[in-house]
């Protein structure tokens, strides 16, 4: 597996973000089915911004469709901390262990641009948020708060 993540600035990460991860060989359209994705990109996806910090690349022997359930766990953990994948399809199998990690699978045709996936789901980040995006939204929001409260922060 090849695994480029971006270093962040020194800014700030935005307060209310998500990360949301595509299955793409070619980091632009949704072109591949979960389990025999060959790469994914991850955004992270705040109110006004969407910015691609990891691409991930699985070696031939990673994505064979073999029926070996153990290597959708690989997948799984890299996604973890992700609000979404989407992708053209994905097993019953995947789709438990997914929802079991808190990671919404979303099915979309083949050859859906990643960039109007972004577009369209910051602009439901702004005004009505699917059930998936509004629950991981709180629990940021619960977590900086836990954090601040735990630097002492005070009104």
């Amino acid at each position: 597996m090849r695994h480029l993540k971006l270093v962040h600035s020194t800014e700030a990460a935005p307060a209310m973000s998500v990360k949301i991860a595509f299955a793409s060989a070619d980091r632009k359209t949704v072109d591949q089915h979960f389990g025999a994705a060959e790469a994914f990109v991850i955004y992270e996806l705040s109110e006004n911004d969407a910015r691609l910090i990891e691409a991930v690349q699985f070696h031939d022997s990673d994505v064979a469709m073999d029926g070996h359930e153990g290597k959708l766990a690989a997948k799984i953990a890299l996604l973890g901390d992700c609000a979404a994948v989407y992708c053209n399809a994905v097993g019953g199998s995947a789709i438990k262990q997914l929802l079991a990690a808190g990671v919404q699978p979303m099915k979309v045709p083949e050859g859906t641009p990643v960039d109007e996936l972004l577009c369209g789901l910051n602009q439901a980040m702004l005004s009505d948020p699917p059930v998936w995006m509004a629950k991981r939204l709180k629990t940021a929001a619960a977590d900086r708060f836990e954090a601040m409260d735990a630097e002492g922060w005070s009104e």
